[in-house]
């Protein structure tokens, strides 16, 4: 069968597609799952791009939708020919973070091999269904970004009808947050660095708009759009570049749910102000399998669809990522066979 791994045997990194061992089939509480589709993240970027560490000849990609070919002895959850996607930490089960999901050890793509490949034998955690009706792109964006955004703003902020919410930029998580702030009745603010995904965004229900490059100082613009209040949540993806404008643009007592590093990895933050407006500031990585299946079930109960920019083929995974780089798109990237 066919995969794409990362081969760091080079002096620049590659994504190099192999005819790789089929992983045969599932034993005892296993499935083995034929994967159509793939959506890209930013922590996919990272590792095929040698940024983060990774073994040589790892199979790529995080996320994965497929159906079910075959399973184990003493699987309950799955039959053949479900339609299934993947999970980010298959061992996390429910409830807080536990010490296995500290790093990166047991995800797809990163820690094990990923979903860059056409079959794949894994543990029954390792899957959930996926909302009705939904196409294998569509389904393959729940895993990292859209539960993502279901756990910044639900499962850690618990939100409610008529809080605000800030959103920055256009990307999956983004998106993603948009739409589950708008079906849960809150009102929205977005920034973008482009006037026409600012539309976009308005199209999609997003009450404010702010372009951060001509608007530079945005977060005193949240602040007069809050008349002064400020907003419940921030869902932060910039990081250094971006987390001392979300500290001015977010409300006393308010939630600041710190997703990314698009901008670096370390800042420098104001203390006195982040003790001054007494802020929850969280960081976060995705979440568990019982939350996905939670948030599917929003997503059937809301009739939501996930936003796809751009679907490639698996053998130009190389050329997504150099798309995915270049920040022009709206939404996700995906990959189908």
């Amino acid at each position: 069968m066919k995969g794409l791994v990362f081969d760091a045997s080079n002096e620049t990194p590659q994504i190099v597609l192999k005819e790789i061992k089929d992983p045969g089939q599932p034993q005892r509480g296993e499935i083995r799952v034929a994967i159509q589709a793939s959506s890209l993240n930013f922590h996919d970027f990272m590792v095929a791009r040698g940024i983060m560490p990774t073994e040589n000849g790892r199979i790529l990609l995080s996320d994965g939708a497929g159906i079910v070919e075959a399973v184990g002895e003493d699987v309950t959850s799955f039959a053949i020919g479900d339609h299934v996607v993947s999970t980010f930490f298959p061992r996390w089960l429910a409830g807080k973070p536990m010490s296995i999901v500290g790093n990166f050890e047991n995800t797809p793509g990163d820690g094990i091999d990923g979903m860059a490949t056409e079959f794949v034998v894994r543990s029954e955690s390792a899957f959930t269904k996926i909302p009705q009706g939904w196409s294998m792109p569509e389904a393959a964006t729940i895993t990292t970004s859209g539960l993502t955004a279901w756990r910044a703003l639900v499962t850690n902020g618990q939100l409610k009808a008529g809080e605000t919410v800030l959103i920055q930029g256009t990307g999956g998580v983004s998106i993603a947050a948009l739409q589950i702030a708008k079906a849960k009745g809150a009102f929205v603010i977005a920034t973008s660095s482009s006037d026409e995904k600012l539309a976009k965004v308005h199209n999609l229900g997003a009450d404010e708009l702010i372009n951060y490059k001509t608007t530079p100082a945005w977060g005193d613009e949240v602040l007069r759009l809050t008349k002064g209040l400020g907003v419940d949540h921030v869902v932060e993806v910039g990081g250094p570049v971006t987390i001392n404008e979300s500290l001015k643009a977010v409300k006393v007592g308010g939630h600041i749910a710190q997703i990314g590093v698009l901008s670096g990895n370390e800042a420098s933050i104001p203390i006195v102000s982040l003790l001054g407006k007494q802020v929850r500031l969280q960081g976060l990585i995705v979440s568990s399998v019982e939350d996905q299946k939670e948030y599917i079930s929003a997503l059937e109960a809301t009739q939501s669809r996930p936003v796809i920019d751009k679907i490639f083929n698996y053998t130009e995974l190389s050329q997504a990522f150099d798309y995915m780089q270049k920040g022009n798109h709206f939404g996700k990237i995906c990959v189908t066979w």
